[in-house]
C-alpha cells in the first residue's frame, strides 16, 4: 500500500494540512490531515486537483534568454547566472540599486523564496518592492496601525467562539480566511443561540446560511457601515465601559459620525432601515462578536476607509481583547515587505505612499513610464505573475516591455514570464522544503515546514539555490566569512548560534545577506537535506524572543536561546505542523503598541473622507451601466498555478453571471454569449442567468484567461480579468484597485 505523507494544500492562505500519496512524480490521491493541529483533517474540494500544478505541461526545465528577435532560447545555469549577475550590476552601477524593482517573493504556499530574495536584494541595492499585498491588505494595516500602535497588529477573529460572526465583503465557503471554515460556518448557521451576518451584494454560498444577509449596492458599503455605527451612537449601544476603558477619541468618533443620515444611508446602499437596526442591536447585545473583512471591500471603492468603518464596528461595541471577539495574533514571520535601508516611505516617482514596505501595485507602471530620473530602470519577478494578476494587463505588459532588464523566477511559462528577458525555472513547492507565513490565528497559532515529497524536476533547483549563486555571481559572499560558520555548525546548533550572532555584529556586511549565509552554513548541517530551512532557525529564535510566554504556554522549554533551539526541533520534526504559541486574551492587550495602551479610534486622514460621503454622487457613467466584480471566487477556480484548465470540472470557460431581469432586457439566454466593455477592453464570455446578484451587477471568476499548451498550440480559455481592469480606478489612499467594482457595459453578442 502506498505511504501517505504529510505536506499542505498551497491555494489559499489557510494551507490547511494535508496527505498525499505519490505514484513516480505524480501527486494520485488527496485527503485532509487528521493530526494537523489547524485543519484537523478538514480540506475543500480544491487540492484534490494538486497534480495538475505539480505535472503542467508548462513546468519550466531550462533557464531561457530572450532573443532579438522575441522568441526564447534555452542556455545553461552557468551562463544564466553570470549574465544576469552582470546585468543586474550594470543597471546598478548605471543608475543606482533603488532603480531595480523586487516584485513577489512567493504565493501563497512558498514564502521562504522571499526572506532569502532580500539577501539579493541587498546586493544590488534594491530597496523596493511590491506584492499581492499591495493591491489586497495594505489599506487595512495601515488602519491597524493608527488604531493599535503599528501597522503589524493585526487582528483576528475567533469565530469558532463567536456568538456572532460578521462577513464583509467576505464568502468564506469558497475563499476560507480561518480554518476549517466550512465546518464553522454549518455550526455558527445551526445553532440557535448565534448568529451569521453577511453584508455583500452578491447571495453568496455563506450568504444563504446567514440569519441577517444585507445585500448591499456594490460600492456602497462604507454608506451600510457608517449607518450601523451612527445606529450604535444614536441607540446608545455601545460599550461605553469598555470605550472609557481602553479607548482614547471616542468624542471625536461621534462627531466624525454626526452628519450620518441614517435613513439616507440605508437608501444609498439600499438596505432597509429597520434591518439595519436589527443588525446593529444584534451586534451590540451580542457576548461576543468577530468580524473579517476581505476583497469585497478591500478592492472597492472607500477600501482603507471600509477597513476603519468594520474596526469601529467591533471596537465601539467592546469585542477586542475578548473571548470570541478580535484579537492581535503572534506570527512566526512577518508578511510585509518591510522597510529597507535606502528606501523613502513614498515611491520615488509618484510620491505613493508606501505601507509595510510595500509600493502600491497599480502605480508601477506609472514609476517606469516616464522619463523621470529616479523611475525603475530593471525588474527581479518571482513566485508572481503581476502581468496577469495586477490591474491593466495591457500597460503592466508596456512597462516591462521598457525596462532594461526583466528576470523572472517561477515554475511555469507566466504571462508575466513572456515579458522577461531571462526566465528562471524554480522547483515546484512539493520538490523543496518550503513554508507560508500566513500564521494569523488567536489564541492558538500553527506554522507547518513541509518535507518534499519528490526531488527537483531535472533542470530546475530551489529559489534559495538560484540565490545563493546570484551572490556569488555578484561578488557578495565570500567563503573565507563563511568557513568559520562552517566550522561552528559542525559542532551543533549551540555552537553555531554563538558564531553566527558574534560574525554578524562583527562583520556588518553579512546582516543583510543572514539568510543566505544560514543556507551556506548550518543549511547543509540540517537532517534530510533540509538546507533550505536554514533561515527557519532564525525565525524560531525571533518568535520565542518574541513571544516567549506564548511559546511556552504551547509547550516548549528553555531560557535564552533554549527556548528557541526546542521550536526549531519541533518545527523540523513535527511534519503536520505545530502549534508554536498559545495566548491567553489579555495577550492582546499586552501585544498594543501605543504609547499608553490604549487604542486611538480617531484617524485623521480619513474623517474627511467620511464626512464627504454624504455629498458623493450617486450616478454612475451613463455608458457603463454594470458594476463588474472582476475575479469572483468559485468552486472551480483557484490561485493561477493550476493553469491547466482541465482542473475546472465545472464552468469551464469561467461564465459571466448575470441578474435575470438585465439578462431579459438585453436579450441574453443562458448559457448564451454576452460582449463585456469597459474603458480599458471589450471581451466574448458565455453567459450564466442568476438571481443571486442584483440587477446592474455581474461577476467574472478569478483564474482564468491563462496562456496554456493545447493539442494545437497555447490555448486561452476564460477571461482575464485584469484585461478589464485600469490601474487609474485605485484606492486614493493606499492604492488598492477598485477590481470588485469595474464599470462596465453588456451586450448580447
Amino acid at each position: 500500500m502506498a505511504e501517505w505523507r504529510q505536506t499542505a494544500c498551497i491555494l489559499c492562505s489557510i494551507n490547511c494540512g494535508i496527505e498525499v500519496q505519490t505514484e513516480g512524480r505524480r501527486i494520485s490521491k488527496v485527503r485532509g490531515d487528521k493530526a494537523h493541529p489547524a485543519s484537523q483533517g478538514y480540506a475543500c474540494e480544491k487540492p484534490h486537483q494538486l497534480d495538475f500544478y505539480q505535472n503542467g505541461r508548462d513546468r519550466l526545465t531550462s533557464p531561457l534568454r530572450r532573443r532579438n528577435d522575441g522568441s526564447f532560447e534555452e542556455i545553461d545555469w552557468d551562463t544564466a547566472i553570470r549574465e544576469i549577475a552582470e546585468k543586474f550590476l550594470a543597471v546598478r552601477d548605471r543608475h543606482g540599486g533603488e532603480t531595480i524593482l523586487y516584485y513577489g517573493g512567493g504565493g501563497q504556499g512558498n514564502h521562504l523564496c522571499g526572506g532569502y530574495g532580500r539577501a539579493t536584494r541587498a546586493a544590488m541595492g534594491s530597496v523596493y518592492a511590491s506584492n499581492a499585498l499591495a493591491q489586497e491588505k495594505t489599506g487595512e494595516f495601515w488602519v491597524d496601525g493608527q488604531l493599535f500602535g503599528r501597522p503589524s497588529c493585526h487582528t483576528t477573529g475567533d469565530f469558532e467562539r463567536a456568538e456572532v460572526a460578521v462577513f464583509l465583503g467576505k464568502n468564506p465557503w469558497h475563499s476560507h480566511g480561518f480554518p476549517r471554515a466550512r465546518v464553522v460556518l454549518k455550526e455558527i448557521s445551526k445553532d440557535p443561540q448565534r448568529t451569521l451576518i453577511v453584508i455583500d451584494p452578491r447571495r453568496t454560498e455563506t450568504a444563504e446560511m446567514a440569519d441577517f444577509h444585507l445585500q448591499v449596492r456594490p460600492g456602497t458599503d462604507a454608506f451600510c457601515l457608517s449607518a450601523l455605527l451612527a445606529i450604535l451612537i444614536e441607540e446608545e449601544l455601545v460599550d461605553a465601559q469598555f470605550i472609557e476603558q481602553h479607548c482614547n477619541g471616542y468624542d471625536g468618533v461621534v462627531e466624525s459620525l454626526r452628519d450620518v443620515s441614517i435613513a439616507d444611508y440605508s437608501r444609498r446602499c439600499d438596505v432597509p432601515e429597520e434591518l439595519l437596526r436589527t443588525v446593529a442591536r444584534r451586534i451590540a447585545t451580542a457576548s461576543s462578536v468577530s468580524i473579517f473583512e476581505d476583497l469585497g471591500i478591500q478592492q472597492a471603492p472607500h477600501s482603507t476607509l471600509n477597513s476603519y468603518l468594520e474596526k469601529l464596528l467591533f471596537l465601539l461595541t467592546g469585542n477586542f481583547g475578548v473571548a470570541g471577539g478580535m484579537n492581535l495574533h503572534s506570527r512566526f514571520a512577518n508578511l510585509g515587505g518591510g522597510r529597507s535601508p535606502g528606501a523613502a516611505p513614498v515611491s520615488p516617482v509618484g510620491g505613493h505612499r508606501i505601507i509595510t514596505g510595500l509600493i502600491p501595485c497599480n502605480v508601477i507602471p506609472d514609476e517606469i513610464l516616464t522619463d523621470h530620473p529616479k523611475r525603475f530602470r530593471a525588474a527581479l519577478i518571482e513566485s508572481a505573475n503581476p502581468v496577469h494578476s495586477l490591474a491593466d494587463s495591457q500597460r503592466m505588459r508596456e512597462a516591462l516591455a521598457a525596462l532594461e532588464l526583466v528576470v523572472v523566477i517561477d515554475v511555469a511559462m507566466s504571462e508575466t514570464a513572456r515579458c522577461a528577458d531571462y526566465v528562471l525555472p524554480a522547483s515546484s513547492q512539493f520538490e523543496k522544503w518550503e513554508a507560508t507565513f500566513f500564521t494569523l490565528e488567536f489564541p492558538h497559532n500553527v506554522f507547518q515546514l513541509r518535507a518534499p515529497l519528490f526531488d527537483p524536476l531535472p533542470g530546475t533547483l530551489p529559489e534559495v539555490e538560484i540565490h545563493a549563486r546570484l551572490l556569488r555571481a555578484m561578488g557578495a559572499l565570500d567563503d573565507a566569512d563563511l568557513e568559520p560558520l562552517r566550522a561552528a555548525a559542525a559542532k551543533g546548533r549551540a555552537a553555531f548560534a554563538g558564531a553566527f550572532f558574534a560574525a554578524l555584529s562583527e562583520k556588518p556586511h553579512l546582516k543583510p545577506l543572514a539568510s543566505i549565509v544560514l543556507y551556506e552554513t548550518l543549511g547543509r548541517t540540517l537532517p534530510d537535506r533540509a538546507a533550505e530551512a536554514a533561515a527557519v532557525w532564525a525565525l524560531a529564535h525571533t518568535c520565542a524572543m518574541q513571544y516567549p510566554e506564548s511559546v511556552r504556554r504551547a509547550g516548549f522549554t528553555g531560557e535564552g536561546l533554549e527556548l528557541g533551539e526546542a521550536l526549531f526541533d519541533a518545527v523540523l520534526t513535527g511534519a503536520s505542523g505545530v502549534t508554536f504559541t498559545i495566548d491567553d486574551y489579555e495577550e492582546t492587550w499586552r501585544r498594543m503598541a501605543t504609547p499608553d495602551g490604549r487604542i486611538n479610534l480617531v484617524i485623521e486622514e480619513l474623517v474627511g473622507e467620511l464626512r464627504g460621503l454624504r455629498d458623493e454622487s450617486e450616478a454612475g457613467p451613463a455608458d457603463f451601466p454594470f458594476v463588474l466584480s472582476a475575479g469572483e471566487r468559485r468552486s472551480f477556480t483557484a490561485n493561477t498555478i493550476y493553469r491547466d484548465p482541465a482542473w475546472r470540472r465545472k464552468d469551464a470557460h469561467g461564465a459571466l453571471r448575470i441578474n435575470p431581469d438585465d439578462a431579459a432586457s438585453l436579450g441574453i439566454a443562458d448559457g448564451g454569449t454576452a460582449r463585456v466593455t469597459t474603458q480599458r477592453a471589450s471581451v466574448e464570455t458565455t453567459v450564466e442567468i442568476t438571481d443571486t446578484l442584483r440587477p446592474g451587477h455581474i461577476t467574472l471568476p478569478n483564474g482564468l484567461g491563462l496562456s496554456y499548451p493545447g493539442t494545437a498550440g497555447d490555448e486561452v480559455r476564460g477571461v482575464a480579468p485584469n484585461e478589464l481592469t485600469s490601474s487609474e480606478d485605485r484606492d486614493w489612499f493606499a492604492g488598492t484597485p477598485w477590481h470588485k467594482h469595474v464599470r462596465a457595459r453588456v451586450e448580447a453578442a
